[in-house]
């Protein structure tokens, strides 16, 4: 078992969460049951699956909510791409936080191949 509050993935996607929440805060109110939310719901989807991850007996286990935490992340990057497209976001919030988004995903990629 791995405590998750002292993993790097879990801190940086926690981190990930708020970054998603204050960029979201301005997307216009006739979002707020769509896009909006969605984003925030999957952003906090990452962290939460790290640390269920954690409290799981077997690597493998723990390394199938790894791979659920990094399609939780790509599904992510797609609506931030349709943020874009839809000008709710410029190229350059878009950019840092697919750059953040990037080093999440390797990051816990390359942990998820070390429990196999």
């Amino acid at each position: 078992m791995h405590r998750f509050k002292d993993l790097e993935i879990w801190k940086l996607s926690r981190k990930f969460c708020t970054d998603i929440y204050t960029v979201t805060s301005v997307f216009p109110d006739s979002e707020k049951f769509g896009i909006t939310n969605q984003l925030r719901r999957v952003s906090v989807s990452i962290p939460s699956n790290i640390a269920e991850g954690c409290s799981r007996s077997f690597n493998k286990e723990f390394a199938r909510f790894l791979e659920i935490a990094i399609g939780s992340a790509y599904e992510i990057e797609t609506r931030l791409l349709i943020s874009c497209d839809l000008g709710f976001i410029n190229q350059e919030t878009l950019d840092m936080l697919c750059f953040k988004l990037e080093a999440i995903i390797k990051m816990t990629s390359r942990f998820r191949s070390t429990l196999s």
